[in-house]
């Protein structure tokens, strides 16, 4: 299951960009970050399928999700100006941003490419 994160849980969780500008992933797997919004349309879209991914990559990786509603302070420091942006984050490197609705096969090979996981049995 994906869960919703405020600013503090994700300090907390994936990356205290307070403590500092290095990127440092604070998490034990790697991690996609769905940036939505309840009233778009393209969010509702993938939300199911980021829903699955969450359930078929158990133990492999997890799927976390903020509101640019009603966390402001996260979507701007992570520059969001689309939704739904899609933020991968392996456990060793450098995060990067999908924006849009990407199909499931687009999201199964950035899995496999940016955050080493290899697919769902």
């Amino acid at each position: 299951m994906s869960e919703n994160l405020t600013a503090a849980t994700f300090k907390e969780k994936v990356f205290d960009y307070d403590k500092g500008t290095e990127w440092s992933y604070g998490g034990e797997l790697p991690c996609i970050i769905d940036f939505y919004a309840d009233w778009c349309g393209p969010c509702r879209m993938v939300a199911p399928v980021l829903e699955q991914i969450s359930k078929d990559y158990a133990g492999k990786l997890q799927v976390f999700k903020v509101n640019t509603d009603e966390e402001p302070e996260l979507a701007g420091a992570f520059g969001i100006q689309s939704i739904p942006s899609l933020l991968f984050v392996p456990k060793e490197g450098r995060p990067q941003m999908a924006q849009g609705a990407l199909p499931r096969t687009a999201l199964e090979q950035a899995i496999k490419d940016v955050l080493a996981v290899e697919a769902a049995v």
